[in-house]
Order: structure tokens, then C-alpha cells, then sequence
């Protein structure tokens, strides 16, 4: 898709669920709901006796009924949908044709994995904290996307024979 098209289009949803749920785009929390809900489903005495887990289950409330759950599986459906629209809706591991399929996949594994580890020592994703924060104007989004591509930036080179 052309990326000012997109840009228009993120900045639309990112409107749109400002007007519509009163709060920004983010999903590292939605993951969090989801494992909950797993637990819940596995060992329900434990969630029961577990103090963290209670907060989620309080009052008759479901952890797959929050809205950040309900936004990560749009956004699967989504992604899912618009690769099936463009023709792109097939299995393969992109990479440059120096490294394997599997050292491709571990470093995309452990790159998830940090960027995981860092959402929730941040306390947010890049879409909440950059993106929802840059949106209204916060000095913490901007100095979170300036981080986020800085290190990218500077890594790049380390990580550069992987594609190259």
C-alpha cells in the first residue's frame, strides 16, 4: 500500500477509536487478557485464589470481552483479510538469501520476544505509547518513537549481514 495512504488511514483508526472507546490504539495489554483468560479456562480454582487474576474476573467480567482483546483478533481478522484481497495470503519466511529459514526465524523470535519484554517494562506497546501519544501531543509518545527508531537505527548496523 502506498505509505501516505496508510499514514492517512492509521491516523483515521486512531481517530476513530479515540471518538469510539475514549482511549488510543495499544495491544500489549490485549495479550495480557488473553493469557488470563487461558488461565482462567485451564485451572479456574487458580484464578480464583490468585489475587493478580481476581482483578480480571471481577463482577462477572470475561477477560475476552475487553476491548483491547477484541482489538488484537480485528486486527488478525484484518491483516488476514487484506492479505487474501491483495493476494498476498501465503506461507513463506522472507529473508535475505545469505542465512537460512531457521536463523531467520530465531531472530525474529527473540527480536518479538524483547520487543514483548520491553512493552511491559515500558508499560505499553509502540502503538500506545508512540503512535496514541504522539497523537495527543504527549512528550513521552515523542521521545518514545525517537527511541524506537533510534535503536533501530544504530542496531541496524550490527544486524545489517542478515539481509544484506
Amino acid at each position: 500500500m502506498n505509505p501516505y495512504l496508510a499514514g492517512v488511514l492509521l491516523g483515521l483508526v486512531l481517530l476513530l477509536a479515540m471518538v469510539v472507546a475514549g482511549r488510543g490504539l495499544g495491544a500489549s495489554g490485549g495479550i495480557k487478557y488473553c493469557v488470563v483468560s487461558i488461565v482462567g479456562a485451564v485451572s479456574p480454582e487458580h484464578v480464583s485464589q490468585a489475587e493478580y487474576y481476581s482483578g480480571y474476573f471481577e463482577n462477572g467480567k470475561k477477560p475476552l470481552t475487553n476491548w483491547l482483546t477484541i482489538e488484537i483478533f480485528g486486527v488478525l481478522l484484518g491483516g488476514f483479510i487484506s492479505g487474501a484481497l491483495s493476494g498476498r495470503l501465503k506461507l513463506k519466511v522472507e529473508k535475505s538469501p545469505r542465512i537460512t529459514n531457521t536463523r531467520r526465524l530465531v531472530f525474529a523470535f527473540l527480536g518479538g520476544m524483547l520487543f514483548v519484554y520491553g512493552g511491559q517494562l515500558a508499560r505499553g506497546c509502540t502503538s500506545g505509547a508512540a503512535l496514541s501519544g504522539m497523537a495527543v501531543l504527549s512528550l513521552a509518545g515523542f521521545v518514545t518513537m525517537i527511541a524506537i527508531f533510534g535503536s533501530a537505527f544504530a542496531f541496524a548496523w550490527f544486524f545489517r549481514k542478515n539481509w544484506i
